[in-house]
């Protein structure tokens, strides 16, 4: 997934605030290809999603 495609799953999530959880270890796996841009798997997102979803309750 792009940034762009993780921030609209999350519906409303500033690029500042996720480029931010990457940097405190707060955000889902994701790589940086060659040319600088980050992509986050799909099935590394859902479960990121999935443990923060098991911290709020």
């Amino acid at each position: 997934m792009t940034v762009p495609q993780v921030l609209a799953e999350l519906g409303g999530v500033s690029r500042r605030t996720f480029y931010r959880w990457r940097e405190v270890g707060r955000g889902p796996a994701s790589l940086k290809l060659p040319n600088g841009e980050i992509r986050v798997w799909r099935s590394e997102f859902t479960a990121w999603l999935r443990r923060r979803e098991e911290e709020v309750v």
